[in-house]
């Protein structure tokens, strides 16, 4: 999950300004938290919320949790409204009747990654990516996006090889992953599309050797780099260090910004840090914070309930 938002943050200056050069990709003081950041952390609080109903699957479990979905990614997105939102998703969240709009946008891909640190099986992992997604992406390809990061995430998890984990996606959700990434990059274009951009995230995870290699893979493709590093990263974080720096620098970034607060951070620092590998398990995320927030506003306006 901080991978995830690590990928976006870096990603975050270049996607409509490409660089396809890796030396001269960096983090700057411009480099910020976008839509894929606050819905993963919106994804991320609706698994906490319904956690207990979701471990010991109780009556009506999978609905109660679409709806928490829903709630709390729109309490997030309003509150956080000029995050790079595509145009049916803004109007999805001010929509009072809003239903989903059979999208098959990466924004399904983007906010997955918690449910894939959350589970202990497959088949569960599987089943609630699916339903992260049905609120908005509810599409085949919207659905299948985000069940292929949530899975390898899952598998990678698992102790399954890149190769175990690229065989696995490619046969059950029919992406071609024998491509290369100069190949690719050469005509790559702005994609948003799940099917043209979650398996070019995922070779730029395949090829990379280290978590900060595969970051800098994702964005030099081009097109919507902050997701596509925020899918990469979600996957590079399972097997490889964040290394300090990066971890830092975004982190400071965000306390620096006052965009979040440490309580968003709370799935990340209660259900993943415990799950990662103790060779490099990092720290909580852990930072001062002064200023006004949003969702207080929304709380006392009697909105984003239960974001606590």
């Amino acid at each position: 999950m901080l991978g995830a938002i690590i990928g976006d943050v870096y990603g975050s200056i270049y996607e409509f300004d490409n660089e396809k050069d890796k030396s001269k990709i960096k983090l700057s003081r411009f480099s910020t938290p976008t839509d894929d950041s606050i819905m993963t952390i919106a994804i991320s609080k609706a698994l906490l919320i319904c956690y207990d109903e979701l471990i010991s699957k109780t009556e009506d479990y999978e609905k109660h949790f679409y709806d928490k979905c829903e709630e709390v990614m729109v309490a997030y997105g309003n509150a956080y409204s000029r995050k790079g939102y595509g145009g049916r998703f803004r109007k999805w969240l001010v929509d009072p009747n809003r239903k989903p709009y059979g999208s098959y946008g990466n924004g399904s891909g983007m906010r997955v990654s918690p449910v894939g640190w959350m589970f202990d099986s497959l088949e569960d992992t599987l089943n609630i990516a699916r339903i992260t997604a049905e609120p908005t992406h509810n599409h085949p390809e919207g659905i299948k996006g985000a069940q292929a990061i949530a899975a390898g995430i899952y598998l990678l998890r698992s102790g399954k090889t890149k190769e175990e984990v690229k065989a696995y996606i490619s046969e059950t959700f029919d992406y071609d992953l024998d491509r290369k990434l100069d190949a690719i990059k050469k005509n790559y274009r702005f994609e948003v599309s799940c099917q043209k951009s979650v398996p070019e995230a995922i070779i730029a995870f395949l090829e990379g050797e280290s978590y900060e290699e595969v970051i800098l893979n994702a964005i030099s493709l081009g097109g919507d780099s902050d997701t596509i590093a925020c899918m990469a990263g979600a996957l590079a974080e399972v097997v490889y260090k964040i290394p300090d720096h990066m971890r830092v620098g975004v982190i400071e970034n965000i306390a620096n910004q006052h965009e979040l607060k440490p309580r968003d951070f709370e799935f990340y620092n209660k259900v993943v840090v415990k799950k990662k590998n103790p060779d490099f398990q990092e720290p909580p995320v852990e930072f001062e914070y002064s200023k006004f927030n949003p969702l207080e506003y929304l709380k006392e306006l009697g909105l984003g309930r239960n974001l606590e």
